[in-house]
C-alpha cells in the first residue's frame, strides 16, 4: 500500500474526481496515480493541473498522488520543478540511489516499487470501480 491509501490509476479530471469522490463517501484515503511512464507524454504540469482541480471539486477527500515517470530520471526532476511532490522511478540502482538522495534533501517523495492500483482504463462503470476497490481490503 502507498501513503495514501490505495491506489487508483487515473487517465483524466473525470477518472480523479471520481476516485475523490469515493474515497470521500467512504471517509478512506486515495492514491491517485498517472498510467506507467505517463510523465513521458501528459508531462508533470498536465498531472499537476489535474489533480489540482479534482482537490479543487472534492476538497474534503484524503489523498496523495504520484506521477509515473518511468525510468526516466529527466523526467522525474522536471516533475519535481514542476510542483510535484511524489514521482515513481523504475530505472536503475545508481539512478535511483541518486534520485532518492535529492528527493530526501529537497522533501519530495521518491516511489520505486510495483504499485498494487486499479487502473480506471479498464472501467466501464468508473464511480462503482473506485467504490469496490477502495471498500475491500488489500
Amino acid at each position: 500500500m502507498t501513503p495514501g491509501g490505495r491506489t487508483i490509476i487515473i487517465h483524466s479530471l473525470e477518472h480523479a474526481v471520481a476516485a475523490l469522490k469515493a474515497a470521500r463517501a467512504l471517509d478512506s484515503a486515495v492514491t491517485l496515480a498517472s498510467p506507467p511512464g505517463a510523465a513521458a507524454y501528459t508531462g508533470a504540469l498536465w498531472f499537476r493541473e489535474v489533480v489540482k482541480e479534482a482537490a479543487r471539486e472534492v476538497p474534503e477527500a484524503d489523498f496523495t498522488a504520484i506521477l509515473d515517470c518511468g525510468d526516466k530520471p529527466g523526467l522525474v526532476m522536471a516533475a519535481f520543478r514542476q510542483g510535484v511532490r511524489s514521482v515513481r522511478f523504475t530505472g536503475g540502482k545508481l539512478q535511483t540511489e541518486k534520485l532518492a538522495a535529492l528527493a530526501e534533501h529537497e522533501g519530495y517523495h521518491l516511489i520505486t516499487g510495483k504499485l498494487d492500483s486499479l487502473d480506471l482504463a479498464q472501467e466501464t462503470d468508473v464511480p462503482d470501480a473506485c467504490r469496490n476497490w477502495l471498500a475491500a481490503k488489500p
